[in-house]
C-alpha cells in the first residue's frame, strides 16, 4: 500500500461521461442515467483499501441521508483485478450486498473512467453540482485509520449542504488520502 494523495480536479470541471458495469444490476450504467437533480458524488473506492472501509460505514449513510434530497451517489472500482483479485466484480458484488451499499457499485475494467478523473487513491471524492460541474474534491473528513478522529464525514457533507442550500462551498479543500489506485501495467 502507498499512501497517496489526491490530485484535486479544478474546480467547475464538467464530469467526464462514462458507461460502466454497475456490478450490483449486473447492467452498463451512464452518468446521465445516475446524476441527481441536485448533483452526484462520485467516490473511487474498493473493497480492500484499509481507508475506504475506515469511512464506509459513514459514506453508506451518507449515501441515505443525500439521496433522499437530490444528490445521488455512486462508487466507481478501477483496481486492476490482476493485482487485486480482491477487487474483481464478483467479491465487488458481495461487499456491496453484505455492507447494504443504497448506490450503485461500478467496475472500471479499462481504467478509462479513472483517467478520466484523474482518480488517485481511494477513497478519492468529487461532488458536481446538478448542472455536472466539480464543486468539491477532497477529504471526506480528518479521520484516517489510527489517527483517533471520529468519522464523520464532516468535510463533505458541509459540501453537500451548501451544494442543496446554494450557498458558496469553500475551495480550500483538504486533498483525499488513501491507497494508491491499483494502475494495470503497461504493455
Amino acid at each position: 500500500m502507498s499512501l497517496t494523495a489526491s490530485t484535486m480536479m479544478p474546480l467547475g470541471t464538467p464530469a467526464p461521461d462514462f458507461s460502466l458495469l454497475d456490478v450490483r444490476s449486473g447492467q452498463q450504467t451512464t452518468l446521465q442515467e445516475c446524476a441527481g437533480a441536485q448533483g452526484i458524488l462520485i467516490a473511487f473506492i474498493c473493497n480492500h483499501c484499509p481507508y475506504v472501509r475506515h469511512i464506509e460505514d459513514e459514506l453508506i449513510e451518507l449515501a441515505w441521508d443525500y439521496q433522499a434530497r437530490g444528490i445521488a451517489v455512486l462508487a466507481i472500482s478501477a483496481n486492476d483485478v490482476e493485482s487485486s483479485p480482491e477487487d474483481g466484480p464478483m467479491r465487488m458484488q458481495d461487499r456491496a450486498s453484505a455492507k447494504g451499499y443504497p448506490f450503485p457499485y461500478l467496475y472500471d475494467e479499462t481504467q478509462e473512467v479513472a483517467r478520466a478523473y484523474n482518480a488517485a487513491c481511494t477513497p478519492d471524492l468529487f461532488l458536481f453540482d446538478g448542472q455536472l460541474k466539480c464543486v468539491y474534491r477532497g477529504q471526506f473528513d480528518a479521520s484516517r485509520p489510527g489517527n483517533g478522529i471520529e468519522v464523520s464525514g464532516n468535510d463533505l457533507r458541509r459540501a453537500c449542504d451548501a451544494l442543496l442550500t446554494g450557498d458558496s462551498i469553500d475551495p480550500n479543500q483538504t486533498p483525499s488520502v488513501g491507497c494508491n489506485i491499483k494502475w494495470k501495467a503497461c504493455t
